[in-house]
């Protein structure tokens, strides 16, 4: 039995189950990585090999147990496959916790990351107790930036993510902002 099978869904929502990312996701990943439509606003180079995600993969994996929490393997359950990736990673050159997701384009507008974003916020602060998530993404990304205003998050400054690079979109929240924004 592949070792993607035994790893513990820590998500599920209606049609999403979100589990740890593992090598046994190293091909669906280099797919992902190494296409330059969702690389595009990453800021990111096109993944070159499936020995550099494999890299990757090894290279993020120490988050799980370091933060708790990291970047999620997304599977849709209709087809039992991983469509792409969601979750939180920390940032500790601003000391923040971001959100992030990034799914295959056959996927896209389908309502996939506003779904796994609700719950990894609502995980985020009911079971790690978070005090605030941010995300951040290019001015060009819209269908990103609708995400981020969709799950309730709200603008908080245009500044680089790198140094000398142009300014992205940055978004936060909390947990009384979420609720406050699904009672409207």
């Amino acid at each position: 039995m592949p070792q993607s099978n035994k790893v513990n869904i820590l998500i599920e929502t209606e049609r999403l189950l979100l589990r740890e990312i593992n090598l046994d996701d190293k091909e669906a990943l280099f797919k992902l990585h190494s296409n330059p439509a969702v690389q595009k606003y990453t800021g990111e180079p096109v993944v070159k090999s499936i020995q550099e995600m494999e890299q990757a993969i090894l290279t993020r994996n120490p988050d799980y147990k370091k933060y708790g929490f990291g970047r999620w393997a997304t599977i849709l359950k209709s087809e039992k496959q991983l469509v792409g990736w969601a979750g939180l990673a920390y940032l500790p050159e601003f000391d923040e916790i971001d959100l992030g997701y990034r799914f295959m384009p056959e996927y896209w507008g389908l309502g996939i990351a506003t779904e796994a974003s609700r719950a990894i916020l609502n995980y985020g602060f009911d079971s790690l107790k978070l005090d605030k998530i941010i995300a951040i993404a290019m001015k060009e990304n819209k269908a990103s930036i609708r995400v981020m205003e969709k799950v309730g998050m709200e603008f908080y400054k245009f500044a680089p993510y790198e140094p000398g690079s142009e300014d992205a979109v940055w978004y936060w929240c909390d947990k009384k902002l979420i609720k406050k924004k699904k009672s409207h």
